[in-house]
């Protein structure tokens, strides 16, 4: 039987017991007092499903407040089957798939996706690697930069004879793969070797082993970690071997890989200040897929662990 059949995709008391057994596993919390003493279910026949009362500060509350579906009208099982839907498609579900398949307006299905994105983010991570561990590092490019077209090349030079400027007008994004382990990716202004050196640092441990490929990107970077390796790609070398060491970015190669393909087959269009959600939204299933046992429902969960204090309006999601 398909995991869609559960009750809490269907009917809306199941799925605010089915999220309020996730957010609240000791019992109701109120949001707005923090109480968990003297509180009760409010059982009046006009009253919403899910309602409870805080006795402590007299205010009425459900599992929404607080979260990412406060102040949302769509039905709460509408919301689990949304989530279902993200955490289980690897190269995302646009919001025309979610609009049809819902049953919702295409602008609700758009902000509702936004919103299972700001679930899905994390932050205030430490670094990834460590002794002995692999972090490969490479930039990639994804649609143009708003604005007016560059001069100049990232370098600062004047385009070749032909126009060609590289990617000088392309939206420029860092990833970081810990092989075996998790990624980290950022959308960064630009790629130059200042920024890149910054996030670098900032995000991989010291005693870590880097792998990039030859790009003057990494040239600073053999006295920073405990050693770098690097391919040549200009001479077709993509891959080779000193000793059980296997030297390549080809982790994080297939990383972007599925990013792309998920970017220009599903969402198709993407504007620039919406792309970190984009970017946190590929990194949440990469860092949960079922090579660490982390199966679809399992990642469903964890969207909603992630879903209490990332309140997220249809303003403020327009505007950044």
């Amino acid at each position: 039987m398909s995991i869609l059949s559960d009750r809490h995709f269907h009917e809306e008391a199941a799925a605010y017991r089915f999220v309020e057994k996730r957010v609240w596993p000791n019992g109701p919390v109120c949001p707005h007092c923090g109480g968990v003493e003297r509180i009760s279910a409010m059982k009046g026949e006009s009253t919403r499903i899910g309602t409870y009362k805080c006795y402590q500060c007299r205010k009425p509350f459900t599992v929404k407040v607080g979260t990412i579906f406060e102040s949302s009208h769509v039905k709460m099982h509408l919301w689990l089957q949304a989530i279902f839907l993200i955490a289980s498609s690897k190269k995302g579900i646009s919001a025309n798939q979610l609009h049809r398949v819902l049953g919702v307006t295409l602008k609700t299905a758009w902000f509702m996706a936004h919103r299972i994105r700001e679930a899905m983010r994390e932050g205030g991570l430490g670094p990834i690697g460590g002794e002995g561990k692999i972090v490969e590092v490479d930039e990639t490019y994804y649609g143009k930069k708003e604005g007016p077209a560059p001069t100049t090349t990232t370098s600062g030079h004047s385009f070749t004879k032909k126009g060609k400027g590289g990617p000088s007008h392309k939206r420029a994004i860092l990833s970081l793969v810990e092989r075996g382990g998790s990624v980290r990716t950022f959308h960064v202004a630009q790629a130059n070797k200042e920024n890149v050196t910054d996030l670098v640092n900032q995000n991989v441990a010291r005693e870590s082993i880097l792998m990039t490929d030859e790009s003057r990107l990494y040239a600073d970077m053999k006295d920073r970690f405990a050693q770098h390796l690097s391919t040549k790609h200009s001479r077709k070398e993509y891959v080779r071997y000193e000793g059980d060491l296997a030297i390549h970015s080809n982790t994080v190669e297939n990383y972007f890989s599925v990013f792309k393909r998920g970017m220009r087959g599903t969402y198709q269009h993407c504007a620039e200040k919406h792309l970190h959600r984009y970017l946190a939204e590929f990194d949440f299933r990469y860092n949960r897929r079922v090579a660490h046992g982390v199966n679809d429902v399992a990642r469903a969960g964890c969207i909603l662990d992630g879903i209490v204090g990332k309140r997220l309006t249809y303003e403020t999601a327009r505007a950044r």
